[in-house]
């Protein structure tokens, strides 16, 4: 990661990199709007590239796949909307905040429409969150085939969950009639635990129970599997929340939530337009590394051994 972010800083130059306290460092847009950053489509081919290999350092192969097609799909949107609203898969921003090394905290993010990635780093560690992908049309068919659906693991598992539950579990864990207009947590730095909670993990059936498992391991899989493992949570401490109807095709919301996770999933607009994001109450962007490295800094230890 370090490497990646050196090579597209001395790539793109001036105004990167940002300094590390910047008021856009703690920042989440997935609307079309104008944000912080480079765009891609001011940048050259090996500029651009070395883009795309620092977002691969904060994916999984298939989580990167899956940002690809997010992108992609802005054209996609475009001809939909009838070509009026310029959309196009280069509007698309990245940042880097700090100088990257391996000392002093630096950060990253890479985000457009629909996308939103950002990860601080201090010494080896790295903290991953927010994680923000989002999909429209979040499926794209012909006849009865799927020709793109970026974000089915996100829908498939939560509806598997939704069916697996009992009576009783399924009137705790549908909070709602109707869904909310998006994610709670919006485009807002900081994000808390949100009412009401749903169904706690342990109130669960054992196959429900491995379900909502299975939902969490879908968004923490998103990031390498050395970062997701330092973030998977204690399955007793997850709830889980349903608004809206329980069948595919028409708007949905559904969150999981444990102390330090916030899992968030909304489809709009007829069902066919998804928000998803993995959020971190208590550290995103990094402040749990930075505490620790404040801590570490004002003892006189080494903050990156």
């Amino acid at each position: 990661m370090v490497a990646a972010a050196a090579e597209l800083v001395s790539l793109v130059g001036a105004p990167l990199p940002y300094p590390f306290d910047d008021s856009g460092r703690r920042w989440i847009e997935y609307r079309p709007r104008t944000r912080p950053g480079v765009a891609l489509a001011t940048l050259d081919v090996p500029a651009r590239k070395a883009a795309y290999r620092l977002l691969a350092t904060g994916l999984s192969p298939h989580a990167y796949a899956q940002a690809l097609a997010i992108v992609s799909l802005e054209e996609v949107l475009d001809r939909a909307e009838g070509f009026v609203r310029g959309r196009h898969l280069e509007d698309y921003w990245v940042s880097v905040f700090g100088t990257p090394s391996s000392s002093a905290p630096w950060s990253w993010r890479f985000e457009g429409h629909h996308l939103s990635v950002s990860m601080t780093v201090v010494g080896s560690a790295v903290s991953p969150a927010p994680v923000f992908f989002g999909a429209n049309p979040a499926r794209v068919g012909y006849g009865a085939h799927t020709v793109s659906r970026p974000l089915a693991p996100e829908e498939d598992v939560a509806f598997a969950l939704l069916a697996a539950l009992s009576p009783t579990e399924r009137s705790l864990a549908v909070v709602a009639d109707e869904p909310p207009a998006d994610i709670a947590s919006g485009t807002s730095p900081s994000a808390g635990f949100l009412e009401p909670a749903g169904v706690s993990a342990t109130s669960l059936n054992p196959a429900a129970g491995a379900l909502l498992a299975s939902l969490v391991e879908v968004y923490l899989d998103r990031l390498p599997s050395s970062l997701a493992e330092s973030l998977s949570p204690s399955l007793e401490s997850l709830r889980f929340a349903w608004a809206g109807p329980e069948r595919v095709g028409v708007p949905v919301y559904y969150r999981v939530q444990a102390s330090d996770l916030l899992i968030e999933y909304d489809n709009t607009a007829g069902g066919n337009h998804a928000h998803t994001v993995l959020r971190r109450p208590s550290a995103d962007f990094g402040a749990d590394l930075l505490a620790e490295h404040r801590r570490a800094y004002h003892l006189g230890v080494n903050p990156g051994g």
